[in-house]
């Protein structure tokens, strides 16, 4: 073998070493996020959430884990083609009392490589407030892209910036970091076993229940126990 034939066999073996490497410290990573399974009247829900993305969502929303928040609430609002939502009312429509909402990490989490808004991810629930999310989460049954949040381009003013067709130019950076129509919602974790009983969710009857006037299970799903698995 002459050199340059020796040379590429040995770069070729640092790079798969590298590579390998590189496919165990994800495997790692994947194996060292939290899990939560939620035993619900309807099956088991496990998800997995991400310090790393979202560490002040992730932390606020294990401590209500901890606290044992979760047992004993309803999925209150499911919609087939949507999502689904719970983690704030009781079996009575009783809303839990909460923490001081929890700042929104969204598009923080979008730009260190977190989940969007896809099938299957969970994403905190709020009002128009975007620092509003205290405990009430969803799980997305579609990809719902409209949920995003929306990455600013660098600059101050930012030359050029496109939302919904209309082209903004030499826009105050502040301007478009504050506008609540771009925060979109954190995505914080996603399902790893149970989407079998998110799809049971999804299609059961709804109507008027409690204080809402659709969009709550007939029969209710009782999230019955929230346990964090490591």
């Amino acid at each position: 073998m002459n050199a340059l034939a020796l040379w590429a066999s040995r770069h070729a073996a640092v790079v798969a070493l590298a590579g390998l490497g590189l496919m165990s410290a994800l495997a790692a990573h994947a194996q060292d996020a939290p899990r939560v399974k939620f035993a619900t009247s309807a099956g088991d829900i496990v998800i997995e959430v991400y310090p790393d993305k979202a560490p002040k969502t992730v932390e606020n929303f294990l401590q209500y884990v901890r606290d044992k928040h979760y047992d004993g609430t309803i999925f209150h609002r499911v919609i087939e083609s949507f999502m689904i939502q719970g983690g704030g009312f009781d079996t009575k429509y009783v809303q839990k009392t909460t923490r001081t909402p929890v700042a929104h990490e969204g598009r923080e989490a979008l730009a260190k490589g977190g989940p969007r808004n896809v099938m299957g991810t969970v994403a905190m629930a709020r009002t128009n407030d975007p620092n509003s999310a205290s405990a009430q989460f969803f799980i997305n049954v579609k990809d719902n892209a409209f949920l995003d949040p929306t990455l600013i381009p660098p600059g101050d003013p930012v030359p050029r910036f496109e939302y919904q067709g209309r082209v903004y130019e030499n826009t105050p950076r502040a301007q478009l970091e504050r506008a609540p129509q771009l925060y979109g919602y954190t995505v914080f974790g996603k399902v790893v076993s149970g989407m079998d009983v998110v799809a049971k969710i999804k299609a059961v009857p709804t109507g008027p229940g409690g204080p809402f006037p659709s969009d709550a299970p007939k029969t209710q799903v009782v999230i019955q126990s929230a346990t964090l698995l490591k």
